[in-house]
């Protein structure tokens, strides 16, 4: 059997269609569907069952396919040796970026590691968590940077910065009058939170995890913007909560409405994941020196607690 072989077979048991795998692959769907019954007959078993439709893994497939990842990803671990060894840093490295960090991070550091590193050809993806894993899991990412901890098994996590949680408290709410406030004068009940889906939405929940949501309001909202958030607390509706590098663009009239929390001030941590296995260690350490370097200067805050981005049972 051969490495492309054991190519195609993971493009099927990934896209579950002969004719979609094919595709992936740059090769006839002919060729594709030849090379993994070759494979079949050395074998002498069946990889797929293809009387499903989908196409399924039967149960030998399923592990041939687990030990073909692995032979892969240590295939394509020689040309990473040989970039290392030659100091070369570049080819194509794919990000993930989960929507809450991307707007006011990807800014600080892009410029910068591109400039650095013009032959890396970096594709960055805006994705929630949970796609986040699955094409890190999948080998459709190189790495990521998102909340943590995780607790993902075969994902590695390096923290980059913890970013405080800071109030937006509109001037008609009783608590615009103090200079700084607890976890205790938060109301879950008049909370603005982004969209499900969303962490730091889920932050805010394991936040105030001892206070139960009421049925009180006349209305619910859930955005997928911070810049909708605020305007709605602005109107009168609610108070919501921001990433704190969210609140260095606020305007000085928006600022005033900012409120730090008492230390340890609660706060998320963000890192940045790959694979245990990954291959691009030498791009994935450019990228995390890059962004160290510009963050250490917008975050110096030391008295957190973090609060994890992990739904609570």
């Amino acid at each position: 059997m051969t490495i492309t072989q054991l190519q195609y077979v993971l493009a099927v048991a990934e896209y579950k269609n002969f004719t979609l795998a094919a595709e992936k692959c740059f090769v006839t769907q002919p060729t594709l569907s030849m090379q993994i019954q070759k494979i079949e007959e050395e074998l002498g078993i069946q990889i797929f069952d293809r009387t499903k439709k989908p196409i399924q893994l039967t149960e030998i497939g399923q592990k041939i396919v687990n030990q073909a990842k692995n032979i892969v990803n240590e295939a394509d671990r020689i040309k990473d040796i040989v970039d290392q060894q030659k100091g070369f840093i570049g080819g194509e490295f794919r990000l993930g970026i989960i929507p809450t960090v991307m707007p006011t991070l990807l800014p600080m550091f892009l410029n910068n590691f591109i400039k650095k590193y013009p032959k890396v050809n970096l594709i960055i993806e805006e994705l929630n968590t949970n796609e986040i894993i699955d094409k890190l899991n999948n080998g459709h990412l190189d790495a990521a940077i998102a909340v943590t901890p995780l607790e993902e098994e075969k994902i590695k996590e390096i923290v980059l910065y913890y970013e405080p949680f800071v109030a937006y408290i509109p001037e008609s709410h009783k608590t615009f009058t103090k200079s700084e406030i607890d976890i205790d004068d938060l109301d879950i009940n008049e909370i603005l939170l982004l969209r499900d889906g969303h962490c730091f939405r889920d932050g805010i929940l394991n936040l105030c995890k001892n206070k139960n949501q009421t049925e009180k309001n006349h209305f619910q909202i859930e955005s997928g913007s911070f810049e909708t958030l605020i305007k709605l607390a602005d109107e009168g509706l609610g108070t919501t909560l921001l990433p704190y590098l969210h609140t260095l663009d606020l305007n000085e009239k928006n600022k005033v409405k900012l409120r730090q929390f008492a230390e340890p001030k609660p706060a998320r941590e963000v890192s940045l994941l790959f694979p245990k296995n990954e291959l691009k260690i030498h791009i994935i350490d450019a990228l995390r020196t890059t962004i160290s370097g510009v963050i250490r200067g917008a975050i110096a805050f030391q008295n957190v607690e973090i609060i994890s981005p992990l739904q609570k049972k």
